[in-house]
């Protein structure tokens, strides 16, 4: 769409920017008054106390201890570590390799930077917004504005009370930054880097920050009983519509259905999977919040769901393709971790095994025939992959939970908790399909969202950055 209409664009565009920055600055500064009577602890998950984000319950700050298991504190440091390495470089690298070599460094740009801008909006107020008292949606914006009350010493902030108050909050932030950064694979290639901005900055505090609370921080779903103990639906499901909306608005490549858009490096692409499959123990391991039974179940369930997955995809497409491919497995062992992350702290190693091989199986339909039914250039599969390998973990976590069939779910009635995941999937879509298609709108009146012919013909790496990739 053009918006020639639009007059002084680069100026709107820093005026919206400062504003939006003043604006939290300003929440910061009043947040200590507007919020003096109401200084009540976030509210309990109703799942499983020993699992984070699947939620943990709360303690009060005098009943917390002053000192912390350091085996605790060692692991969850480390676990942070490893979903940082998640990001920066594994997912860059992996979208990276998928795109043309003249639009290499603009998506390694887009994934950091958007992870970067994410990670002050969460201390500035997604925190807070998350995990404090609040209604069924939303928690307060303010009573924990810019880490509000923390200090180095300080617990009884957060759902743990076994962990130094900063360091829950930094294992957060992670999640925020990487189910933002998801999404930059869907338009890749052809979206203005101002645009990728300002969407991840309204998309995360419209449609994350909601999510997180209802699922984690004690909101509808959370008390609704949904299970979701990493993230399948406030991450991948999330993110996964979020892709597909945005490239139905964003539009098709040019070229794409006329000619051969190839990934241009496949081996840098193979190198992000495995980087991803590494820092994802951090990811689930780390969401049991401590160095326990549960972050130990996580840790196997990880590694079989992601074995079975490569296992899975790699059957599929040697009987469907007559070959087996290198990007196959490496996207089968991306399927397999997102099939696994609402599951790993609640199902046992068999039934991690089954999620991981279905998961593995459906998602090559869905970067294939799902695909092309939907007529959407999702360029790095981000719907085909973390969606609909969202979707397939979060209902068979329902089934797989149970203790019957191998899970930690002693009195599950399988029936019923298959019903609120449905439940829990089909809000999680229809909210991040609303919120992203809102957000779009708003975007794209103020800044546009696609770059010009030319410029998309030249490659982005030189027309927005100004630099190249791979120098003659």
């Amino acid at each position: 769409m053009r918006t020639e209409f639009f007059t002084g664009l680069n100026t709107r565009f820093g005026g919206l920017c400062l504003s939006f920055m003043l604006s939290v600055l300003l929440l910061g500064m009043f947040s200590s008054t507007a919020w003096a009577q109401d200084t009540q602890a976030p509210p309990a998950s109703t799942t499983e106390a020993a699992a984070l984000p699947a939620a943990a319950v709360p303690a009060a700050a005098a009943e917390a201890a002053a000192s912390f298991d350091k085996g605790d504190v060692a692991w969850m440091l480390t676990a942070t570590l490893l979903v940082l390495m998640m990001v920066v470089p594994g997912l860059a690298l992996f979208y990276g390799g998928l795109v043309r070599a003249k639009n290499v460094l603009s998506v390694l740009s887009q994934v950091l930077v958007v992870f970067s801008l994410v990670l002050m909006l969460w201390v500035a107020y997604g925190y807070s917004a998350v995990f404090s008292a609040g209604n069924q949606f939303f928690g307060s914006f303010t009573e924990f504005a810019f880490l509000e009350g923390f200090t180095p010493d300080s617990v009884g902030n957060t759902p743990i009370a076994g962990l130094p108050d900063f360091l829950f909050v930094a294992f957060q932030s992670t999640f925020a930054g990487i189910t933002t950064a998801l999404i930059v694979g869907a338009f890749a290639e052809r979206i203005k880097f101002r645009a990728v901005l300002l969407f991840s900055a309204l998309w995360f505090t419209l449609s994350y920050i909601p999510m997180a609370h209802i699922v984690w921080g004690g909101g509808y779903l959370g008390e609704m009983g949904a299970i979701d103990f990493a993230g399948g639906t406030v991450v991948h499901i999330n993110a996964g519509v979020a892709g597909l909306v945005a490239a139905w608005f964003v539009g098709k490549r040019l070229g794409y259905g006329q000619t051969a858009l190839k990934p241009h490096n496949l081996p840098l692409t193979w190198i992000g999977a495995m980087l991803l499959w590494v820092g994802w123990f951090g990811f689930n391991a780390g969401s049991a919040a401590a160095a326990d039974t549960v972050a130990s179940l996580a840790f196997i369930n990880t590694v079989l769901a992601t074995a079975a997955a490569v296992l899975g995809w790699t059957l599929v497409e040697a009987i469907t393709k007559g070959h087996p491919s290198a990007l196959g497995a490496a996207s089968g062992a991306v399927a397999g971790l997102v099939g696994v992350t609402p599951a790993c702290g609640t199902v046992g190693p068999l039934g991690a095994i089954v999620i991981g091989f279905v998961t593995g199986m459906v998602c090559v339909w869905g970067v294939t025939g799902l695909k092309r039914l939907l007529k959407a250039d999702d360029t790095a599969d981000v719907f085909g992959v973390h969606g609909v390998g969202g979707i397939v973990g979060a209902i068979l976590t329902g089934v797989f939970s149970a203790q019957s069939l191998g899970g930690t779910k002693a009195d599950l009635d399988i029936g019923h908790q298959l019903w609120v995941q449905v439940v829990s999937v089909g809000f999680t879509v229809l909210w991040s399909a609303v919120v992203t298609a809102v957000v779009l709108l708003v975007v794209r009146a103020l800044v546009g969202l696609r770059v010009s012919e030319e410029a998309e013909r030249t490659g982005l790496d030189v027309t927005t950055h100004g630099e190249s990739a791979y120098e003659a």
